[in-house]
This record gives structure tokens, C-alpha cells and sequence, in this order.
């Protein structure tokens, strides 16, 4: 059934697990990439959140496996996250018993026995992070099993373009492509408004094709002002937040009881951790927390229990944004502005996972310049207006960081160096003045020495141990169980050493907490009942674009003739509504979002 619906060319033994699986006809990105794949074509494969870009790649792939027999590891599959290693995992691990095509999963969690195992009888299919592909080409016996790798997918290419951690990875696929020349390389990523930069990031010094389909027109988008009633207000008294909060969890709360699954995401863990709290204390254990601080057991659980049905709701930030399986999810719903058109479609999309689906998203703002932004980020994402990616050129501590690991694999020719860091996209431009100061200083700090053309290796170990990720280190507590020692999540230090001491209390999985000791980087905590302040974390706050910016004000005076955009109510009064009423602003009511039909 499936070839003939347009799966042709794959495999039978795919085929059947494809009819088996209920998918009978491929969705648009599958029709374009997978032939091109099956090709050998380096390919960024670019869509909306839930039309099937993961199979897009991994169906030709697992083809050409079946067809070639390749030695492993055949198939390097690299993804910013940890939790997506668990999530791919479980997506194509049953698959690939069925094939004979052996899936594992290797990142800083993976225990020393598992790694062990995988070193004796390799995987065709290896699952992975930036960092561990960093961690797996200084050992010689890795990169031996490394040397047979044909395809590398690089999953939510989109993330690591932009930053320090995708240059470093870009100068690890030169790296790989000494010992494993002429692997095929495809990206997947979200919809971005600049796919060329983005491919040409992953291609390096080759050439890479992109197969792009459009935000799909089943969508469907309401804005909602909440202006807070006088049971708002009662309530918020009671729950110890805002009117506006309080107003926004009421509404929220409505929605849920008429769900099977919902996304709420909010834009920081402090307001993750707010409303999970309040929403807490009146008692709705149907409704979880999930976000980055939260330790990897229990966002594991939420994600799990909301699989199964056992939550309703998930109170997320950006952990939940990427493509995570979790099961069907009705509805999402947006709290206050999402702040970019990349994160709100890629968050909206996450309702409606599946072919022919209608995704659902409810913008939820607390205040008319929440509601003004977010108006104008749901227009400019109806029109595919995303915000482009920006690959930083020549980012010198990646630079320093590449060539110290460098060394862990044997002596470079300074000139051989130098070429293969140029292939890398990041650095086509460095120069070599450029690059002769960075080795300099590296030689003078004894991380590397020089001996006649070659650089060799210096205090380099130490310094590989201290820094194999490029994500800025923060010093920070875990927060345990003093009775069960269960690690619950962690706190940044400045926020430990400013507010917490014996006795101090705060809020953590939506739950109160009373720290009863603390043991060096451990603080041991009891649940309390009481409300207790929320924590706060560095560097949380999403920067609004420029055009976005520059719309909101051009907004503001187009709505300012029509209409107060104070937030009061005509008569100046600010007593609000007195019944349950909700503003809602949607396509073709009120200030119009101005989104294309089907928007």
C-alpha cells in the first residue's frame, strides 16, 4: 500500500513496517527528500514542527543500509539535546530490530559498561550529542569505528547554527571527514527564513541541496487578553499572584477540562515554576512542569506520564520546543508573547502533530503590549516571516577550544591545521594572521606546544577535560530530597548564595521546599505546604527582533487612533470585568492579525 501511495524505491521489509505503523502515503517534505536522499544528495530537509522531517531522513538511510550492508557505525545521528537521544531512540530502536539494523544511544550520560559494549560490537546507528562527537575523535579506537560512518543526520540544525556549540561541531565534521571521507551529511530543521546559510553550514566545503515545504494552512490561532475579573482578583488574593496570573490560570484551567492533552509554554523557568505552583495550590493534579532545570529523571516522568495520559497538561518552556515525542497534544497554548516568530511556530506546532491535523495555538497575554506583540508575531509567522539565522564567522574560543582537542589525536602540521579549520563554514573566512594569534596564545597559557611545523599536544588533557562543551558554565546546586536524596532539579549559585540558607524556603517542580542543610554543592530540602518565593535563573529573557520591534510600535499607533490601549476600560474605571468574560482577538476580529486565509 505504502509504494504505491508514493513511497517507491524503499525497501519492502520499510514498507511493511510503514503499513504496519498506519502511515499510507508519505507527507510533502517525505515525496521531495527522500528521493534526493536515496540519491546520496547532502540535504537540509526544512518544515514545520510534525509533517514527518525525522522519517524524511532515516527511511533512505535505513534503505541504504538494508541494501549495502555497510560495517558500523554506518549512521551517525546528532541532536542538540539529550532528551531527543531518548526520543530517537525509542522512535527507531523497535524499528531497527525488526530491520537487523542495531540503534544506541551515546551522550555524557551513557554509562561506562553501555560504552564498553558499544566499542566491542557497534551499532549501524548511533545517537549522539555535539559534545560526545567531540569526546569520541581524540580516542583512537572510536574513531577506528568512527571511520565507517556513510550518513550523518543533524537533527534542529537551526539551534546550533547560530552559536558557539554548532561551530565547534562544524570543525568536528571536518575532523570526521579525515577518517570517514565523503560521508553524506543531512540537516533537519524547523522553518527558517535563510536555508541556504543554514545549508551551507552543514555542508562545509561541499555542495548541499534543501527540499523546503511551506507553514502548512491548517492552523488555527486565537488571541486572548485577559482582563481580570472580580473572581480573578478573589483569587489571586488566595494563590498570592497577580490579578492577571490569576485571571490566565482560571481561563487556562477551562481549557484543560475540555482537552485530552495540552502544551502551555511560557518563556523562563521562574514563570514555569509561578504558575505550576498556583495552578498547585488548588489542587489540579492533572497538570505537570517541565523545564531545562529540573533534573533529567523527573522531566523524564513528565514527559512519560504525559504520554500516557496521566497528566492532561504540561507547564513548558523551550525544553518541550524541539521534536521530543510526547504524543498527541490538542492544543497549545502561548503565555504572553513568545517573543519570536520561530519559537511561536515551532511551539504551536507541536498541537496537531500528524498529517492533515489542524494545529491549535491560543496566544495568552496578560496585558495589551503582550497582546500587541504577540498579534504581530502570529501575522508575520502566517506570512513565513521567520527570523533568519546568523552564523557567527570566526568565533576565536571555538577556535582555541578545536585546536587544543586537536592535538589529543595526534601532531598537526600547523598548515594542515589551519586548512582543515578553513572547510569548516563558521571559519571560510579566517585568516591567517587570525588564526597564528590564537595558536600563539595557546602556546604561551601551555596548552600547546610547537615543535618546528607541527603542534603538538601540552597541558591539552587537562584542558579537554575542563571544556568539551561550548555552553556557558554555570556554577550551580542541586536541589535533593533529604530523605529520599532523589535529585529534584538545580539552582544557579547566585541565587543559593543571595537567598537560600538553613531554613530559607522556595518553589521547585511546582512544589514548596524548606532547605534543611546544605553539603557542598547538595542542599538537602523537605516539602512544605506554605507558599514560598519563586527562584530565579541567568540569562532566561528571549530578545524580541528588531522587525518584530519596529511592527509592534507602527501597531501601537494604528490601534491608538481606534481604540485606549491602556488596558482600561472606556469609563477609565479599572475594576474590570465583572463576569467571565475574556477579549479575544482572532483572524478577521477586532485589530485584525492580518494572516493569510487558513490562518
Amino acid at each position: 500500500m505504502s509504494e504505491e501511495n508514493g513511497f517507491r524505491g524503499l525497501r519492502p521489509e520499510l514498507l511493511r513496517l510503514l503499513d504496519e505503523a498506519g502511515i499510507d502515503a508519505p507527507s510533502d517534505i517525505q515525496t521531495k527528500a527522500i528521493p534526493r536522499i536515496m540519491e546520496g544528495d547532502n540535504v537540509l530537509v526544512v518544515a514545520p514542527t510534525g509533517v514527518g522531517k525525522t522519517e524524511s531522513a532515516v527511511l533512505p538511510i535505513f534503505h541504504r543500509i538494508l541494501e549495502d550492508n555497510p560495517d558500523p557505525v554506518c549512521f551517525l545521528y546528532i541532536t542538540p539535546l539529550r532528551a531527543l537521544n531518548r526520543d530517537m531512540l525509542q522512535r527507531f530502536e523497535s524499528w531497527g530490530d525488526e530491520l537487523g539494523i542495531k540503534v544506541a544511544v551515546r551522550h555524557g550520560d551513557t554509562t561506562q559498561s553501555e560504552r564498553a559494549k558499544q566499542v566491542r560490537k557497534p551499532p549501524h546507528m548511533l545517537i549522539t550529542t555535539p559534545e560526545t562527537l567531540q569526546v569520541m575523535l581524540t580516542g583512537s579506537r572510536l574513531r577506528e569505528m568512527l571511520s565507517n560512518v556513510r550518513f550523518v543526520v543533524v537533527d534542529e540544525i537551526h539551534e546550533l547554527a547560530s552559536d558557539e556549540r554548532g561551530a565547534q561541531m562544524s570543525i568536528g565534521l571536518e575532523r570526521l571527514e579525515r577518517y570517514a571521507p565523503g560521508f553524506q551529511r543531512i540537516g533537519i530543521s524547523a522553518t527558517v527564513s535563510n536555508p541556504r546559510e543554514v545549508a551551507d553550514f552543514l555542508a562545509g566545503p561541499h555542495e548541499a541541496t534543501i527540499v523546503k515545504v511551506p507553514m502548512p494552512k491548517n492552523v488555527d490561532i486565537s488571541l486572548h487578553l485577559v482582563k481580570p475579573s472580580r473572581e480573578d482578583r478573589r483569587m489571586a488574593v488566595k494563590l498570592s499572584c497577580s490579578p492577571e496570573l490569576a485571571g490566565a490560570i482560571r481561563r487556562i484551567l477551562d481549557y484543560i477540562d475540555t482537552s485530552n492533552s495540552m502544551l502551555i509554554f511560557v518563556n523562563t523557568r521562574e514563570a514555569a515554576e509561578g504558575m505550576a505552583s498556583r495552578i498547585a495550590m488548588l489542587g489540579r493534579e492533572e497538570v505537570g512542569v517541565h523545564h531545562g532545570s529540573l533534573s533529567k529523571e523527573i522531566r523524564e516522568s513528565m514527559e512519560d506520564s504525559f504520554k500516557a495520559g496521566e497528566l492532561k497538561a504540561l507547564i513548558c518552556t523551550s525544553s518541550l520546543e524541539l521534536g521530543i515525542d510526547i504524543g498527541s497534544i490538542d492544543t497549545v497554548i502561548q503565555y504572553n508573547s513568545p517573543r519570536q516568530v520561530s519559537r511561536f511556530t515551532q511551539r504551536i506546532g507541536r498541537s496537531g502533530h500528524g498529517l492533515g491535523r489542524t494545529s491549535r495555538g491560543i496566544l495568552m497575554c496578560t496585558s495589551i503590549d503582550e497582546a500587541m506583540e504577540s498579534a504581530i508575531i502570529a501575522r508575520r509567522a502566517g506570512f513565513d516571516l521567520t527570523e533568519p539565522i546568523e552564523v557567527r564567522e570566526n568565533p576565536r574560543s571555538v577556535l582555541a577550544n578545536q585546536l587544543t582537542i586537536m592535538t589529543l589525536e595526534h601532531r598537526w602540521k600547523i598548515d594542515e591545521a589551519f586548512g582543515l579549520v578553513r572547510q569548516a563554514y563558521p571559519f571560510r573566512t579566517l585568516s591567517r594572521e587570525q588564526f597564528d594569534r590564537v595558536l600563539e596564545s595557546l602556546v604561551a597559557t601551555g596548552t600547546v606546544a610547537i615543535e618546528g611545523s607541527e603542534i603538538r599536544a601540552h597541558g591539552a588533557r587537562h584542558y579537554f577535560l575542563e571544556n568539551i562543551s561550548m555552553i556557558p558554565d554555570t556554577r550551580t546546586f542541586r536541589i535533593r530530597d533529604a530523605v529520599t536524596r532523589r535529585w529534584i532539579g538545580v539552582l544557579d549559585e547566585k541565587f543559593v548564595v543571595n537567598h537560600l540558607g538553613t531554613g530559607a524556603t522556595f518553589i521547585m517542580k511546582g512544589l514548596s521546599w524548606k532547605v534543611e542543610e546544605i553539603e557542598d554543592r547538595d542542599i538537602l530540602v523537605s516539602g512544605i505546604k506554605d507558599v514560598a518565593p519563586l527562584p530565579s535563573w541567568v540569562g532566561e529573557e528571549i530578545p524580541v527582533p528588531y522587525e518584530v520591534a519596529q511592527e509592534v510600535g507602527r501597531f501601537r499607533v494604528d490601534l491608538a487612533e481606534t481604540e485606549p490601549i491602556d488596558g482600561e476600560d472606556d469609563d477609565g474605571s479599572d475594576e474590570g470585568p465583572t463576569d467571565d468574560e475574556t477579549d479575544a482577538v482572532e483572524p478577521g476580529r477586532g485589530p485584525s492579525l492580518g494572516l493569510p486565509d487558513g490562518h
